[in-house]
Order: structure tokens, then sequence, then C-alpha cells
């Protein structure tokens, strides 16, 4: 007796989102502490790198956290985008030590998408006296879409 089985063919669609990231000159300026790297800005989320020289001031070079409700705002805007997620540094009250004063550190913010016509934003930690991770008026619109050598895959010969 022969049977026959008819198989369905699964159809999957995947939805295609427009990626764009854009790479900051000043990311490698080794003279600055605390830089902006790179901006990527996609339909679903905008995700910030970061680079951080730990502290010259503390032998061990300190430690590094990230207030949970950090927000990006467009310049000239109210609208407020609650930070989401963060890879590589915690939210506060935990924190990060470092081992060694001047060590470089990398760590992602995660955002909501931001509107398709902004230009500039303020990255902003918390508007309080203290050493908070603010950053005014990135003017990201006119970096390069080119990595930096140092995100290029090198060969493993």
């Amino acid at each position: 007796m022969e049977i026959k089985i008819e198989k369905l063919q699964e159809v999957i669609r995947e939805t295609e989102t427009k990626s764009i990231k854009l790479y900051n000159p000043a990311a490698i300026d080794h003279n600055l502490d605390h830089r902006v790297k790179s901006i990527e800005i996609t339909d679903n989320y905008t995700r910030i790198d970061f680079i951080y020289r730990s502290s010259m001031v503390y032998e061990n070079g300190g430690w590094i956290q990230i207030d949970p409700n950090s927000f990006i705002s467009p310049v000239g805007s109210e609208i407020k985008y609650k930070l989401i997620k963060a890879y590589g540094i915690p939210f506060a009250p935990l924190k990060h030590y470092f081992k060694r004063q001047g060590e470089t550190y990398c760590y992602s913010l995660i955002f909501p998408a931001l509107p398709k016509d902004t230009k500039r934003i303020d990255i902003i930690e918390k508007l309080e006296r203290g050493t908070y991770f603010n950053f005014f008026n990135v003017c990201f619109s006119e970096w390069m879409s080119i990595p930096h050598p140092a995100d290029m895959h090198r060969s493993s010969n």
C-alpha cells in the first residue's frame, strides 16, 4: 500500500528594515575620554555605541554605570526617547569596576526609533549636577557611512 504525503511549503517573509549606521570621525581621537563611536538608525530602534576610557584619577580606573532613565531627544524637540536596553554597561545602582587606569571600554545603548528627518540629538543620562554621560547637539547627519579601521574584520593569516 502506497501513501502519498503532501508537503506544505512554508513561506517565510521577512520584513525589510532599513538600517543606516553612521560613524563619528571624532571617535578615532584617542585623546578624548568618552566619545560617541557610531549611531545606527533603523525603523525599529536607534543604537548608539560609545567608547570610554577609565579615569586616570583613581588607582583602579574607577567605575561606570548608566541611569535607566536615560533618553535621547532630537535637538529643539521636547520629545524624549527613553532608554530600552544597554549592552556592556550596567544600569545604576549596579557598577562596572575597571581593573586599571586608562582602560578602554565600549558599550551600546538602545532607544526607540527616531523620526527619519532627525539630524541632531541630545543624549542625556541625567540633567543634574554630577559626572553624568551627557552629550549635547550631536550632529550625526554629517558622519561617515564607512566603518572605522578598528571595526574592520582582520584577516587570520
